[in-house]
């Protein structure tokens, strides 16, 4: 299967990525700067691309070709947190449904109850 991972440079894509390769699938990298990736030891193993959710025209390549999409992104704005991550979010699932990817794996950070405010 061919995946892609958006926040591959983050603590949970650097753990999944392995897992991803392991079981055979064909990885393409999502970061805003391919030398994030660098130190990893699964670097020369995937495709590395770099894009911006908030940048349409850097989605449609960062999904060309995928049948699924791991979302581990999150914004590390303290002011308006929740409305950059809803945006984000948001600006994906439009480029994937463009693109025909109707599989779309959200790790989300947002929720109800006594959580932090940022939460």
């Amino acid at each position: 299967m061919n995946v892609v991972v958006f926040g591959a440079s983050g603590y949970v894509g650097g753990r999944l990525i392995p897992v991803l390769l392991k079981r055979g699938h064909r990885v393409r990298a999502i970061t805003r700067s391919a030398a994030s990736l660098d130190n990893h030891p699964w670097r020369a193993d995937v495709e590395v691309v770099t894009a911006d959710l908030f940048e349409p025209a850097s989605l449609t390549r960062a999904l060309d070709g995928m049948d699924v999409a791991y979302y581990l992104v999150h914004s590390m704005e303290q002011s308006n947190f929740a409305d950059l991550d809803r945006k984000a979010a948001q600006a994906l699932a439009d480029a994937a449904a463009t693109a025909g990817l109707n599989r779309i794996v959200y790790l989300g950070g947002l929720g109800q109850g006594s959580l932090s405010e940022h939460l």
